[in-house]
């Protein structure tokens, strides 16, 4: 085999393994590209439900006030607030109901990019409480000061 065939026969071997690299990457990406759509239309599931809630706690607001305005003895028993408390009830279960689709969906890619880093995380209330005590301890040497 001459030098120039090798070459060629490279070529085509690296060629072939790029384009299998290319399809297998983007299935990946419709996949993710699935996944985040799902998420997304549940978000905004989630997002029209928090909405209606928030319209029936001003109904239950405005009700419960109409009754004590009206020398009520017990606002509770009335009708109209057992009923805005049971859509609120019912409102409840569905984002419940969405939001456990959305803890229950295990993440296939956090083995892969934490491969080689450390497994130790920080959350979000570690980083606030450190930046505190930043702040707190530049404050204490005087160093936050301006002059």
């Amino acid at each position: 085999m001459s030098f120039w065939d090798k070459i060629q026969e490279d070529i085509k071997k690296n060629l072939q393994g790029g384009l299998d690299i290319f399809r297998e990457g983007s299935s990946v990406v419709t996949e993710k590209l699935e996944k985040l759509t799902v998420e997304g239309r549940n978000k905004y599931k989630v997002f029209n439900l928090n909405m209606k809630v928030q319209e029936e706690f001003a109904k239950l607001g405005g009700e419960i006030y109409d009754l004590t305005t009206g020398k009520s003895k017990n606002p509770l028993g009335n009708r109209k607030v057992k009923s805005i408390i049971s859509r609120i009830n019912k409102l409840e279960n569905q984002i419940n109901k969405l939001e456990s689709k959305e803890v229950k969906k295990p993440k296939k890619t956090a083995a892969k990019k934490t491969a080689g880093k450390s497994t130790k995380k920080t959350t979000g209330k570690t980083r606030v409480k450190s930046r505190a005590k930043t702040k707190s301890s530049a404050a204490a040497t005087g160093k936050n000061k301006k002059s």
